[in-house]
């Protein structure tokens, strides 16, 4: 008779030990509600970063998994909605982020700039900052300090700002040169007058300096293709033809 009771007490046992086993397996595949709401936070918070909303920035993300992302995996939020923009209000209302955008940019890059010179020169104000063979003494690049001296905008890569440069310092005018895109790096510089044939005397004398474009261009408000040369007359920037 004991027996009898012992059977059925066991099924039950194992019935229920089989139950919560499969509840604990159920709770681990569940998806952590912790981790969503994580990520739906980083979310906002980066939408929010970039003006946009929750629902642009899913789009954006959406727009980067596809052949978008693959041809420019590197786009901004605000530059691949602009591309991909459904009406003509969405992309003037992306065009209108990015101007913003950029101009805190730059504005906080040249703030930067100048602290960096202002620290470069009470450090080290004897040492050169770009130096091409032979060029002599220190030098230190300076922005346009004489109302009518010239700044040349050039780039790497373009026929046409080397040839700019080249007529002026044959003509025989001082100017200042600012490339673009040198990424703080000195040796850029140096390369690219190497290259062209920038006359390292003129430089040690200061007829031409050389120096990083650092956000200048874009707060002086220039567009268009480069090269690009300006003179300051009466406290204005003129782009010269």
């Amino acid at each position: 008779m004991k027996q009898r009771h012992i059977v059925p007490a066991l099924i039950a046992v194992l019935t229920s030990s089989l139950a919560q086993g499969a509840e604990t397996l159920a709770a681990d595949n569940m998806p952590s509600r912790e981790q969503p709401l994580a990520t739906v936070s980083a979310d906002e918070q980066l939408a929010h970063d970039w003006g946009l909303s929750t629902e642009e920035w899913a789009r954006y993300r959406t727009l980067m998994q596809g052949p978008l992302g693959i041809y420019s995996p590197s786009l901004d939020p605000l530059t691949a909605l602009g591309i991909e923009a459904r009406s003509d209000q969405e992309r003037y209302r992306y065009a209108e982020l990015q101007v913003e955008a950029e101009a805190q940019r730059v504005e906080k890059l040249l703030a930067y700039q100048r602290a960096y010179d202002y620290v470069w020169q009470q450090l080290h104000a004897d040492i050169p900052r770009v130096i091409l063979p032979d060029a002599g003494p220190a030098f230190s690049p300076v922005a346009p300090a004489a109302s009518g001296r010239l700044a040349v905008f050039v780039q790497y890569a373009c026929p046409a700002c080397d040839q700019a440069a080249l007529q002026l310092q044959a003509a025989g005018m001082e100017f200042d040169i600012y490339v673009v895109d040198t990424r703080v790096d000195d040796a850029r510089i140096r390369a690219w007058a190497q290259r062209i044939g920038i006359d390292p005397a003129k430089v040690r004398s200061g007829q031409i300096t050389l120096n990083h474009d650092s956000g200048r261009r874009l707060s002086l408000g220039l567009q268009g293709e480069l090269p690009a040369v300006v003179r300051q007359v009466g406290g204005q920037w003129q782009q010269q033809p």
